[in-house]
């Protein structure tokens, strides 16, 4: 999951991600489950966007992204925004130095950019192993209708003053597997430069992931979709889903 010089102009063209709703949907579920939450991960952090907004609200949190100048940014966001966060450059699937944590979030498709069945089970043991029993963890992925209905074999595009791109998504040989080829141009002085980007991302069914949960050692599993905690709202028409699971004590 290297964005390399998607980073420069990450933050523009995700202005209007909904980061509000993963802040709503992440203190809701804090509240809901009852427990004292204070120390948080935010595994695939990216620009911190998230991370920055979770701190301001008083917890404390560990940010950890693949990607060195991803975390330049979200170190830079959070220092102009005076709050104080551990910023980690690590892969997931190494995730290592964390312990007794109260909660890991992992949200914006970030468990889609692992694609192996085993490196999906390697991570999911590891995050465990940064909870303290009875701790949360919160991710999201596409749904499979939502990939394979919404995004596979289609073109995205998007054109602000400061940056644009072009964007194609392949459909792979598995069920849920999709491959984005990015072209970006972002304004640098008087003139644009291009870069490119290749993604490859894949979504599994909810009784998958659910599987390996339990078998990293999670429990009661939770699951809702586009960020309400009504579970009778999953649909055929649900784009993202959300699990809730808790470390088995």
């Amino acid at each position: 999951m290297a964005y390399q010089q998607m980073a420069f102009v990450y933050d523009k063209l995700m202005s209007d991600a909904p980061y509000d709703s993963w802040i709503n949907f992440t203190m809701k579920v804090i509240q809901n489950s009852g427990k004292q939450v204070k120390e948080i991960a935010d595994l695939g952090c990216g620009t911190g966007e998230i991370t920055t907004k979770l701190a301001e609200r008083g917890y404390v949190m560990t940010g950890v992204d693949y990607s060195s100048d991803m975390l330049a940014y979200a170190e830079h966001k959070a220092s102009e925004r005076n709050v104080s966060i551990q910023w980690l450059h690590q892969d997931l699937k190494e995730l290592e130095g964390l312990a007794n944590l109260d909660a890991a979030i992992s949200y914006c498709d970030v468990m889609n950019y692992i694609t192996a069945e085993d490196d999906i089970k390697q991570v999911f043991v590891r995050i465990a192993d940064s909870l303290k029993a009875g701790g949360l963890f919160m991710f999201d992925v596409h749904s499979l209708q939502h990939v394979e209905q919404n995004y596979v074999n289609q073109t995205f595009a998007d054109v602000t003053d400061d940056a644009s791109y072009i964007w194609f998504c392949s459909e792979g040989d598995e069920p849920g597997e999709m491959f984005h080829e990015l072209t970006f141009f972002s304004l640098d002085g008087d003139r644009y430069t291009r870069f490119d980007e290749y993604h490859h991302q894949r979504t599994y069914s909810v009784n998958f992931y659910k599987k390996l949960l339990e078998a990293a050692g999670f429990e009661n599993i939770n699951i809702y979709a586009d960020f309400s905690l009504k579970e009778e709202n999953i649909n055929d028409q649900s784009e993202r889903i959300f699990f809730i699971a808790e470390k088995r004590s």
